[in-house]
């Protein structure tokens, strides 16, 4: 249980480290500590979140590995701007999520707009049968999915389609942009697949990257794939879910774990901090 102001830490973690590491980044992509801001002092923070300093560390540790937090020996640990953020991690795609998701499903239409018809190009050159064999049983999956609405499953069968369309050109680092993305694809599924008959109506041109692929045809693979693209952002502009969790409104950004109003910003230093030091955080 958090103390002084901050909720109750997500549990749904395996350790208190990640715990904290979540409340943290959430609140640095919400804005509630912008870049440049340092954030509290080591002892001062820990006894906020409700840890001890050695999980705090660690969780600082992880924050800086994903390029959001620096620490030096006299200015403190620091917020990075967004530009030197990883985006590509799950963790910040996550966060983006929760507390900007309208950017988040603007840089996935645009991401996937450049990459995914290329890849579908390299796929009709190079897939084996193994590789087409796995875009089929994807196809499959999607259409019994859609057959069968209530049992659910089609956002997780359309996303295995999508990356086994960039492992079937054989490109390696298209494969792990794949997996690396699939939280911002999954966002972007579930709320393109809640307009009436978008589930249906995607089907044909999931069917015809497949025919593509398996005539060896590359340009009308690239076509096929840009025009699931082009449609996916039609029904997102139409959907009826908002961006956010699915199903539900966005969240306001800094909710998790807002203060009350009475405790403050938190993370600007106090009158008594000294040089700014995050409690000795080591060089």
């Amino acid at each position: 249980m958090a103390s002084r102001g901050w909720a109750e830490i997500d549990t749904n973690f395996p350790t208190m480290q990640q715990r904290v590491a979540d409340e943290i980044g959430r609140r640095i992509v919400a804005g509630v500590w912008q870049p440049g801001d340092p954030l509290p002092v080591e002892d001062a923070l820990a006894s906020q979140i409700g840890v001890s300093r050695g999980v705090l560390r660690e969780a600082v540790k992880s924050l800086v590995a994903k390029g959001m937090l620096r620490v030096r020996p006299r200015t403190g640990t620091r917020v990075l701007p967004p530009d030197h953020w990883n985006h590509l991690d799950p963790d910040v795609l996550r966060w983006k999520q929760a507390g900007d998701a309208a950017a988040l499903l603007r840089d996935t239409g645009e991401l996937r707009r450049i990459v995914e018809p290329e890849a579908a190009r390299l796929a009709a050159e190079r897939a084996g049968p193994d590789a087409v064999r796995a875009l089929n049983d994807a196809l499959a999956a999607m259409e019994a999915a859609a057959a069968s609405p209530a049992g659910g499953g089609y956002v997780e069968a359309d996303i295995a389609f999508h990356r086994a369309l960039l492992d079937a050109g054989g490109n390696r680092l298209l494969g792990s942009l794949g997996r690396a993305v699939e939280i911002a694809l999954q966002h972007s599924f579930d709320i393109s697949t809640q307009t009436p008959g978008a589930v249906e109506a995607s089907l044909p041109g999931h069917r015809a990257v497949v025919h593509a692929v398996e005539a060896r045809d590359a340009d009308a693979a690239a076509a096929a794939v840009l025009g699931i693209i082009e449609a996916a952002q039609r029904e997102i502009a139409r959907s009826p879910v908002k961006p956010g969790k699915p199903g539900k409104q966005a969240e306001e950004p800094g909710e998790p774990g807002k203060q009350p109003e009475e405790s403050g910003k938190p993370g600007k230093p106090e009158e008594s901090r000294e040089r700014g030091e995050p409690g000795g955080h080591p060089a």
